[in-house]
């Protein structure tokens, strides 16, 4: 809360005048850093194209809109990873935040030239969420110079996603692409599937 507060340039009184607890303030921490991605990333998916540039676009924005917060994010880290923390990018507290994110990779698929199957374009914004926090747990740990590691990672794991979106959309891997989407639905709703 300190740390929060000292980066707003208030009290730590002041803070709870205009959060009731530390997890609101966070969560406001959040939507901030998500509202500051948006005005770079609209623009620049908007202007790239090709669904590979779009989503490129959307990452490199987040890297470049986050990076005033990496010092910060370490003590962050510490109580975002606890599953059961409100402040978890997964919990229900977070859903808000994460629906607004989310919504961002649904614009990187309003592509006209993507052809998706309605399956897979259905649960790509999400799968695309999921994957650029693995991005974003990556560059919390890079102490590299300018988190070259995590842009070298996001870079390639952009080309990796163009390309198996590319496959999942041919109708030859109609039955792969129904199992994989399948298992996924079967894990969000506790991993109990029928086998």
């Amino acid at each position: 809360m300190r740390a929060i507060a000292r980066r707003a340039g208030v009290s730590v009184g002041n803070a709870y005048y205009y959060f009731k607890s530390k997890n609101e303030l966070v969560q406001g921490f959040y939507m901030r850093t998500h509202k500051e991605h948006l005005v770079v990333a609209e623009p620049a998916i908007a202007a790239a194209r090709g669904f590979k540039a779009r989503l490129l676009a959307a990452m490199r924005t987040k890297l470049e809109t986050i990076e005033p917060y990496h010092d910060f994010s370490g003590v962050m880290f510490k109580t975002a990873a606890d599953p059961k923390s409100p402040l978890n990018p997964f919990s229900e507290e977070s859903a808000p935040v994460r629906a607004e994110c989310t919504a961002v990779f649904e614009k990187v698929l309003e592509d006209p030239k993507l052809k998706l199957p309605k399956d897979l374009a259905a649960e790509l914004p999400d799968l695309l969420w999921t994957g650029h926090m693995g991005v974003i747990l990556s560059w919390v740990h890079d102490e590299s110079a300018g988190r070259r590691k995590t842009w070298f990672l996001m870079e390639r794991t952009v080309g990796l996603i163009a390309k198996l979106v590319s496959l999942a959309s041919l109708k030859i891997m109609s039955r792969v692409r129904r199992s994989a989407l399948k298992l996924v639905k079967e894990l969000r709703e506790g991993g109990e599937g029928s086998g």
